[in-house]
């Protein structure tokens, strides 16, 4: 059998003794819960219920400047991809590489929809704290520290490639929401980018039934622009928009490798968002199904190609044992017209825009040949917001001590140490649009949330109840007010930092 991360019903003493220390991260109201969430995610254990490392060797894991890729689907459901249980899409290649690595079935976003998310992925920190509340409200602050910056810092070529949407990539184009605030503003070297979505067939052309934003009587795209380094980009923007994107990956490491310089690469592809369009050899690969499944299902099969694409280039390159890769979704799936009763949360209630657990709760894996066991299945509660505590311990680079973070590494939980997350993952969803405002926290088995705009907040035990169909607010009482009372500890801090005490000006 595979290692996994289990639950465990009665830990062993000894374990249970080891893990007390994690208490001295926990607030007193929330000890009892903390070493529930302790004994009930923290190991990684074979059938035997042994600890045991998912590293091969974790003495390789310093020895040099590893090469980093991130990878980050927009739209993308924990049920749309083949390892995930989807019998329907085809995704060999991501399929592939969870075989080849770790894959995470507790790995959430930092919000229910994509830009709130995106900073969490680049600074390890809650978005609130940044003012992103949602899409399209706000930017990247330039004081915010970047793994893009860390790395650049330490001698790492550094590209981004996608869909940037922490802020406007045009220097001229003024837009109603956002500011001017550029991946090359936060430590990317070579940038080939659009501020938003773009179709996902043809990027500057309006899809025949698209009526949505950037739709054009003309045909042309009334939406976002490519920009490299600044300039407009006029050449190589036909057809699948994710073979585009990859277009310009494959350069940049093979440039980087010519000047004998690791690498970080962040690709952040448009699929599967709105206007999804799959083109005519993707359509004709889910023969009788409708229209709109075969442009959902064709267009994420394209994404998947193009992943497998870069995969098979560092492998043939010799660059795959030197290289960290991490694939994960922005948020859960989309529920527009094109997309109900389509795109999956997997076994999860909700979508995009909601904090039920198919709004946050996306497909993750992380894949470093040689050096982290293969077919693993990780079930610790991991996030985005992990991501750069995570790459930087592992590329053995100190901590960030001077401002608050919301990640941890997630080194030790490979490593196979019991593992605790020192305070709760917190998510937040706000705008003025219909009055929105939807928080969750998660601790241990325990989730309260504000799930819908309406809705009142409620507690869920996910171990228990995956489904979230049985609220145990009024039956846990104590547990509810203590969650909510760490939740507002949570929202008071990341007050501060956004109102800016993190910052010096």
């Amino acid at each position: 059998m595979n290692n996994r991360f289990r639950v465990l019903d009665r830990p062993a003493a000894a374990t249970l003794s080891n893990n007390v220390a994690a208490l001295g991260h926990c607030t007193f109201s929330r000890t009892i819960r903390c070493l529930i969430g302790v004994l009930a995610v923290a190991f990684v254990t074979n059938d035997a219920a042994a600890q045991k490392s998912l590293f091969v060797d974790a003495e390789k894991t310093n020895s040099k400047p590893y090469n980093v890729v991130v990878l980050m689907a927009d739209d993308l459901g924990y049920g749309d991809v083949g390892f995930n249980g989807n019998k329907k899409i085809i995704t060999p290649h991501l399929d592939q590489m969870s075989r080849l690595g770790v894959t995470f079935d507790h790995f959430y976003a930092a919000s229910c929809l994509c830009t709130p998310t995106r900073a969490s992925c680049l600074t390890g920190r809650n978005p609130f704290r940044q003012g992103i509340f949602a899409a399209h409200t706000g930017a990247m602050r330039q004081a915010e520290t970047t793994y893009a910056e860390l790395l650049k810092k330490e001698g790492y070529s550094t590209g981004f490639f996608g869909k940037w949407h922490l802020g406007w990539v045009e220097p001229d184009r003024i837009d109603s929401r956002g500011f001017y605030s550029p991946p090359w503003h936060h430590g990317f070297q070579e940038v080939f980018a659009t501020k938003s979505a773009v179709p996902t067939w043809n990027p500057t052309r309006t899809p025949a039934r698209w009526k949505g934003f950037g739709a054009r009587n003309d045909g042309s795209w009334g939406g976002s622009v490519y920009v490299h380094n600044g300039a407009p980009v006029t050449e190589n923007l036909e057809g699948d928009d994710s073979r585009i994107i990859m277009d310009r990956v494959i350069p940049f490491i093979e440039q980087s490798v010519s000047e004998e310089k690791p690498f970080l690469t962040t690709v952040w592809f448009h699929a599967p968002h709105d206007p999804v369009v799959a083109g005519p050899e993707y359509l004709a690969r889910y023969p009788g199904l409708s229209e709109d499944q075969k442009n959902l299902y064709g267009c994420i099969t394209a994404m998947d190609e193009q992943i497998g694409r870069l995969w098979n280039f560092l492998q043939t390159k010799g660059l795959a044992e030197d290289t960290i890769v991490f694939f994960c979704s922005d948020n859960g799936p989309a529920d527009s017209a094109t997309r109900k009763g389509i795109a999956s949360a997997g076994p999860f209630r909700g979508h995009k825009h909601q904090m039920w657990e198919g709004g946050i709760r996306v497909p993750a894996l992380m894949v470093w040949p040689g050096h982290l066991q293969e077919n693993v299945t990780c079930s610790f509660p991991a996030g985005t917001v992990d991501y750069l505590p995570t790459i930087i311990d592992l590329l053995g680079l100190p901590a960030i001590k001077k401002r608050p973070m919301d990640g941890i590494s997630l080194k030790p939980v490979l490593q196979g140490k019991p593992a605790d997350r020192p305070f709760p993952l917190a998510f937040g969803y706000q705008r003025l649009y219909k009055d929105t405002e939807l928080y969750a926290l998660i601790d241990g088995p325990y989730k309260i949330c504000i799930p819908e705009v309406g809705d009142e907040m409620m507690l869920f035990n996910l171990q228990d109840d995956p489904s979230e169909s049985n609220d145990l607010s009024n039956s846990k009482p104590n547990i509810f007010e203590s969650m909510k009372a760490d939740l507002e500890v949570a929202k008071n801090s990341w007050r501060a930092s956004r109102e800016g005490k993190d910052y010096t000006y």
